[in-house]
């Protein structure tokens, strides 16, 4: 009986590359996998025409005897009768050892394949990775901080030093899977593979249970920690700890323990990555004339780490003028060099004056002149042209509406 062409089978052009070609065998291969078709004669047989196929067009050696020589050039190697994955057939020993190459064991499992057959899992299992959010404060963020923490955690039965079982006794093979933890079971032309349902995947059963942990290997305790917070961290920043998570199974590794961090808000500063941002204010008289205030920080040379720093503030100077200290700010994490304190000013006006203070505020607003309070006065022109295209008129005398 003649054969069809392999080219023709997969619905390719003689010149199809690589990519292409396994992108028309996934294809074809998902629409007619026996195990999506109810296992119909039909769909084995074109299943395995299909596999044939691509068996011989994805190896370039079988490819270039098949493009010379046709079928002729490939029966020797298994590919034309027969097996066409026995020896010789690109290393495939069934059709779901090629289902699984090209689509994964994820697929080869789902339909049956070979993915995980010979696999034993009952062996030690790494535990389980942790995560911990801490919430720290600005301060500990920039010093750096020693801090204990209580990890709520499954830790290794210490009765039974992991095994699940009774003290003097040990777990015995499942008879069911025979270690392996899965089971196959035969469905028509393919065979599907399972989690064993005696051992649930274990591979081992056990008689006599350990009484403290029943059966499990493991019990959950809260775990004391002693977690080094570097200095400069971030909120946002995460810390890994090593073999500090939950237990494995069986004597396997314990996981890791992340540590997510937290900076709470803090009632002065505002960060700003390394820079430290703050408002202070400043008397309206210092600001007229110039001077110096103190503004908080988080370090001083001069005061080991008790916070203040003076700031020139210049004559004249305005709400929201900000005057940059070069390195009082957050450290850098890798320990190079500081960020800034940036302080913003705020001109404080006073409030409750007495009589004679507001009479010398009063000659002082009479004796200031237009180039003394350049905003004011820049703003006023702006105003007077704004209501005299509103209003009309000119900018000196706008038209009154009725």
């Amino acid at each position: 009986m003649a054969q069809r062409d392999y080219y023709e089978i997969l619905g390719v052009e003689r010149t199809v590359d690589a990519a292409a070609l396994k992108s028309a065998y996934r294809k074809l291969a998902m629409e007619h996998h026996p195990d999506r078709n109810g296992g119909s004669e039909e769909s084995v047989a074109r299943f395995k025409e299909i596999s044939e196929a691509y068996t011989v067009l994805s190896d370039d050696q079988k490819r270039a005897a098949y493009d010379r020589f046709g079928h002729a050039g490939v029966n020797g190697g298994g590919a034309g009768g027969g097996n066409p994955f026995g020896q010789g057939g690109a290393g495939f020993h069934d059709i779901n050892d090629i289902f699984s190459q090209v689509f994964g064991d994820a697929f080869g499992d789902a339909f049956g394949g070979r993915g995980g057959g010979g696999r034993q899992n009952h062996g030690p299992r790494r535990g389980s990775d942790l995560r911990y959010d801490l919430e720290i404060t600005l301060e500990q963020a920039y010093q750096g901080a020693e801090v204990e923490i209580a990890i709520p955690t499954l830790m290794a039965c210490e009765v039974c030093d992991g095994s699940g079982a009774k003290a003097g006794t040990k777990p015995t093979i499942c008879n069911t899977c025979g270690g392996a933890g899965r089971v196959r079971q035969a469905n028509g032309f393919f065979q599907v593979e399972r989690t064993c349902p005696r051992c649930g995947g274990s591979g081992e059963m056990i008689a006599d249970p350990c009484a403290t942990c029943r059966g499990h290997g493991q019990v959950r305790k809260t775990r004391k920690l002693s977690l080094k917070v570097p200095a400069g961290v971030d909120d946002g920043s995460r810390i890994r700890l090593s073999g500090e998570g939950e237990a494995g199974q069986r004597g396997g590794p314990r996981g890791d323990l992340y540590v997510f961090l937290s900076v709470q808000p803090h009632e002065l500063f505002e960060r700003d990555n390394l820079d430290l941002l703050v408002t202070v204010p400043v008397p309206m008289t210092v600001a007229a004339l110039g001077g110096v205030v103190d503004a908080p920080c988080l370090i001083s040379d001069a005061c080991d780490g008790k916070c203040k720093a003076p700031v020139e503030v210049p004559a004249g100077a305005q709400t929201g003028k900000t005057v940059r200290i070069k390195g009082k700010g957050m450290p850098h994490l890798n320990g190079r060099g500081r960020g800034d304190l940036v302080v913003e000013l705020f001109v404080e006006t006073p409030t409750e004056l007495t009589a004679r203070q507001k009479e010398l505020l009063t000659e002082l607003a009479a004796s200031l002149g237009e180039t003394q309070t350049p905003r004011n006065t820049s703003f006023a022109g702006k105003a007077k042209r704004f209501w005299a295209d509103i209003l009309g008129g000119d900018a000196d005398n706008p038209k009154e509406t009725a």
